[in-house]
């Protein structure tokens, strides 16, 4: 488990509630900017998932599989940047605006240096990277093709994540909202101009996708860089000291980092080997596996969204040594995301169809994937809780316990996956219900250890 300190010293006074209008104020100051990202990279993905669906069904299954591998490449640094968001709310609550600032420029050079490398190993072992989610040949050979293109925005992918991390952490969801809205809806564009070759551009198919992925977040991880070093942010870093390593700063990011980082790390591995359990099933059945999560991913949004109010509130209430108003921050947190993620799973169960229909019409594609679907809308109340609890536990810094409960619910979910799948012959409803158990584990566990109160007394 994470370093404890002693409990704070009892005093005569507990501090007073904030009002629940007020806090609910600041939960929704923080969520809705991120929700507005998320929905429009959700929006993305669907425009994405709409262009390339007109390729044909092994365009789906290639950029759906290559894409999972580099979940695991990049959401290792998206884990060490949770480090990045805990330190710079704690330091915003005690009011430590030069502490937060040098958090922030360790983790870019962490960043930096990790981003290079990922980067270099996603263009030598591109062909590996595809060949290794069990594709057929013919997925194979559009999949190395995409991720051969998405390879150089990798870098800057990681730079552009870190940054947001910081600032969110400030308090401040507004700025990677702005900058994300503007290149993503650029992103549409260029799509349309790459993978189709209108307006004279090469006709570049399922290519084309990965090279407008690339182009947008080479703009994305500029743009946020820029605001950061020309003091447009909450947070003031000076160009000249931004290679200047402080050890023990960096040390402080790596040590709450790095469990988010193996959390994330074994997550995406559990979702690469539950995607191969799914493609034993065929191309068709991967497509509609693919076209089913791309209608839950709307769910995501708010779950991010809610997700991050947690983490940024939990972490500044601790800063400013308000224990108390940490966690009714979250529970608060927590009952909206329930009403609204509840309120898509409603809609997920009664109009199935609709939803399928924004991605796709083929009768096949879509009979298949209605069944999940309608699972999904019983796995929103767990997944909502699996968001909101970790969120706040990461802003706290107690990540360690995260990545326990995790690691557990991955383990779920493939081995019930291919009982399901392979020993019950139940097909794709099978690969969904694997997904349901895993939640439903991990939430329960998640609310068991938030209410005992440990996360308090984490050291950061």
């Amino acid at each position: 488990m994470a370093d404890m300190i002693p409990p704070p010293a009892q005093t005569t006074q507990a501090p007073a509630p904030l009002p629940r209008p007020q806090l609910r104020r600041a939960i929704w100051t923080l969520t809705w900017p991120v929700i507005a990202e998320q929905s429009l990279m959700t929006l993305t993905q669907v425009v994405d998932s709409i262009m390339v669906a007109k390729l044909g069904a092994a365009a789906i299954a290639a950029v759906n599989l290559s894409f999972q591998p580099f979940w695991l490449i990049s959401s290792i640094f998206m884990g060490l940047s949770i480090g990045t968001t805990a330190l710079v709310a704690r330091h915003a609550g005690a009011r430590e605006p030069e502490q937060a600032a040098s958090v922030t420029r360790q983790s870019l050079v962490l960043a930096a240096a990790f981003g290079l490398v990922v980067t270099a190993l996603a263009l030598v072992f591109a062909r590996q990277i595809v060949a290794l989610m069990g594709a057929k040949p013919d997925v194979i050979a559009l999949g190395l093709g995409y991720v051969r293109a998405l390879a150089p925005g990798l870098f800057f992918l990681i730079i552009g994540t870190v940054i947001s991390a910081a600032m969110r952490g400030m308090g401040d969801t507004r700025t990677p909202m702005i900058v994300n809205t503007i290149t993503n809806v650029a992103h549409i564009g260029t799509n349309w101009l790459l993978i189709f070759g209108h307006w004279g551009f090469p006709k570049l198919g399922v290519t084309g996708a990965g090279v407008s992925t690339s182009l947008t977040r080479v703009s994305g991880g500029l743009w946020l860089f820029l605001i950061l070093v020309l003091a447009r942010s909450a947070i003031r870093i000076d160009l000249r000291k931004l290679f200047h390593v402080d050890w023990p700063t960096m040390g402080r990011v790596i040590r709450i980092g790095l469990p988010a980082a193996a959390e994330r790390a074994f997550t995406s591995t559990g979702q690469m080997l539950y995607a191969r359990e799914v493609a034993s099933l065929g191309t068709v059945p991967v497509a509609a596996h693919y076209i089913a999560l791309n209608v839950e991913s709307l769910s995501y949004m708010p779950g991010m969204g809610f997700s991050t109010a947690a983490s940024t509130l939990v972490g500044q209430n601790l800063g400013a040594r308000d224990p108390k108003r940490a966690e009714d921050s979250a529970w608060e947190t927590l009952r909206s995301g329930l009403m609204v993620m509840g309120t898509m799973g409603v809609l997920f169960f009664l109009f199935p169809v609709p939803f399928l229909h924004v991605f796709t019409r083929d009768p096949a594609i879509v009979g298949l994937a209605v069944t999940p679907l309608r699972i999904v809308a019983f796995t929103e109340f767990f997944e909502c809780v699996g968001f909101v609890v970790p969120g706040a536990l990461r802003g706290a810094g107690d990540t360690q316990s995260v990545l326990w409960v995790t690691v557990s619910g991955v383990a779920i979910r493939v081995l019930l996956t291919a009982l399901f799948v392979f020993g019950f012959h139940l097909g794709l409803p099978g690969a969904w219900l694997g997904m349901l158990l895993d939640w439903v584990f991990r939430s329960s566990a998640m609310v068991w250890y938030f209410r005992t109160g440990r996360w308090k007394r984490v050291r950061v």
